[in-house]
């Protein structure tokens, strides 16, 4: 499995397990769990990713109990959460509205809690969720500074921010911000023109993938796309999965897409991906088709 830097001695495998439904499984017992971690690093996929607002504010205690049961595990892997989402459900219910939340005393407590959760003394990357419009960028810096500074995360990045957003909120720290988790797929292309994949290949800034298949509409849709993909897949040995995914592979901004099934079976074909290659007219050929027309 391909690695990439994330921070200086901190790299993350290419392919990352994705935690979020980790809570809505059937089976959330703690050899269950185990037994998907295991199936990621038999793959040599260590990097694991979690929020705080996962599972209604639960999918961390879901990894903590494998990671509680089994603490050598810890040492094997690298762990992704964040915070500043507060939704009125779980720990939150109480709540009468959805909002954000990127005050200092937030975020601590946020991260204090997620530690609790899952057992362990620090995390490897906390992402800041979504941009918050009443963000003090000063106060949210310097809090993810001394964040670093304590011990507790090891790097600190966002997730969902446009450049302008980015560029705010690195202007206070003195940390810098390691990657940007933001929706990227052949069912949402829009960051390769819109200057978000542009601006963190600049910077030499790698770029996480959320829904890296289209929340699923990749695997179960029909029309040009799927046919592409089928196409692709048959000639390659692989699955749609694995196509759809070697297209963010491809590109130079060295994503990381994030990928999340309870299934086992699938766990255990994320790294096929790895095997697929897209020359320029093969690439290009599946954006065409996910643009609906050619390219001008």
């Amino acid at each position: 499995m391909n690695r990439v830097e994330i921070a200086n001695g901190l790299s993350f495998s290419r392919l990352v397990y994705g935690m979020w439904r980790v809570a809505d499984d059937a089976d959330t017992s703690p050899e269950y769990v185990e037994a998907k971690i295991q199936a990621c690093l038999d793959q040599g996929i260590t990097t694991f990713d979690q929020a705080d607002i996962y599972g209604d504010y639960g999918a961390e205690a879901v990894l903590g109990g494998a990671l509680k049961a089994n603490p050598a595990l810890r040492n094997q892997i690298e762990i992704v959460t964040k915070c500043d989402i507060v939704a009125p459900i779980g720990i939150y219910a109480d709540k009468p509205v959805k909002y954000y939340d990127t005050s200092r005393a937030h975020i601590e407590a946020s991260v204090n809690r997620s530690l609790s959760e899952m057992g362990v003394d620090h995390v490897d990357l906390l992402l800041i969720h979504r941009p918050d419009p009443l963000m003090d960028h000063n106060e949210t810096g310097a809090a993810l500074d001394d964040l670093v500074a304590s011990g507790k995360v090891r790097s600190v990045g966002v997730s969902n921010f446009r450049p302008w957003d980015w560029k705010l909120l690195q202007s206070a720290m003195k940390t810098p911000l390691a990657t940007n988790q933001i929706e990227i797929s052949l069912a949402e292309l829009s960051p390769f023109t819109n200057g978000d994949l542009a601006f963190h290949q600049q910077h030499d800034q790698p770029v996480m993938a959320w829904s890296p298949l289209g929340g699923g509409s990749l695997m179960t849709g029909t029309g040009d796309v799927a046919d592409r993909l089928d196409r692709i897949a048959a000639e390659q040995g692989v699955d749609r999965a694995a196509v759809a995914v070697a297209f963010l592979l491809r590109h130079p901004t060295r994503i990381l897409p994030v990928l999340g099934t309870n299934n086992l079976d699938r766990i255990k074909m994320i790294s096929d991906a790895e095997k697929v290659t897209l020359d320029r007219e093969t690439w290009f050929s599946l954006y065409e088709a996910a643009l609906g027309k050619e390219v001008p």
